[in-house]
């Protein structure tokens, strides 16, 4: 296939969730305002704090994805690969992250998990994919790769007793891969793209009590060149219990949302637009002090 004439097109959230999103958000911005608040001035980082955290996470999301994939002869089918290709709307998978402080004022974090998913469908209309064409009442397979990496480095000016305000600036790394095949006439179709994005933004935490913590963090990224356009849009909301000093227990929401576009030679374009979003319910171990 042509590399200069695909086009990937996406959408991922569900409806009961994107009614959710403004206000999720909005409570993660009052949650930085208060803490820009009540952080007016910056005292000495906390020296007691846990030294690391590691977080398992059950990651629960619901999707809806429409996609289209150009070849150099001209646009391609856009489809729904829920409904026309039977992929999984709501999907649960483990996630893993965790944190270092490496000093008062400096950490890394990182957050680790794959959204794929595969079905087997007859298809009611006929898509064209790429290069392939898939006719109607064929049966395709589909594979549908999605595994997100996350690293940022935050340093923290404002600190206090029971919170802090930092600012954070890192990699967000998403790795996708579309498949479809045929295999009686032995037709196939797939490509992928691994899309790097340095983000910036906001991470802060506030105890309310000995046993209940607020966690949240807002991170961006925008670009346009002219040949590119891209832009992203993390926010992470969780509250966790701590029932003893080093382990605890919580809930969160994450919501992200991407999207790329680039312009080639020949009139050709490229675009990845969609977004995802859903519940984490974790576990979290502290380590040192």
């Amino acid at each position: 296939m042509n590399g200069l004439g695909w086009q990937l097109l996406g959408l991922a959230s569900a409806k009961k969730t994107k009614k959710m999103t403004p206000t999720i958000a909005g409570v993660a911005l009052g949650v930085c305002m208060q803490l820009l608040a009540t952080m007016v001035t910056a005292q000495e980082p906390v020296q007691d704090r846990e030294r690391a955290s590691f977080i398992f996470g059950v990651f629960i999301t619901d999707r809806d994805t429409r996609t289209r994939l150009d070849s150099s002869r001209g646009q391609g089918t856009s489809f729904d690969m829920e409904k026309d290709l039977g992929l999984a709307s709501s999907t649960t998978v483990a996630r893993l992250g965790g944190y270092y402080w490496f000093t008062p004022r400096q950490r890394l974090d990182f957050s680790l998990f794959d959204l794929s998913r595969n079905a087997r469908r007859r298809i009611d209309k006929t898509i064209e994919f790429g290069d392939e064409t898939f006719t109607i009442d064929t049966v395709i397979n589909t594979s549908s790769s999605l595994s997100i990496l996350k690293a940022a480095y935050t340093f923290v000016p404002i600190t206090r007793d029971r919170g802090y305000l930092g600012v954070t600036g890192g990699l967000y790394i998403a790795s996708v891969k579309l498949s479809l095949s045929e295999a009686t006439a032995g037709t196939a179709e797939s490509d992928d793209l691994t899309a790097p994005f340095p983000v910036i933004g906001l991470r802060g935490e506030y105890e309310v009590n000995d046993r209940i913590t607020l966690r949240g963090a807002a991170e961006w990224f925008l670009i346009d060149t002219g040949d590119v356009d891209g832009r992203l849009r993390d926010i992470y909301l969780g509250i966790d219990y701590g029932f003893n000093e080093r382990m605890a227990v919580g809930l969160a929401y994450n919501e992200v949302s991407m999207n790329i576009s680039t312009s080639e030679a020949g009139g050709f374009e490229s675009a990845l637009d969609w977004t995802y979003d859903g519940f984490l319910l974790y576990f979290k171990m502290d380590f040192g002090n």
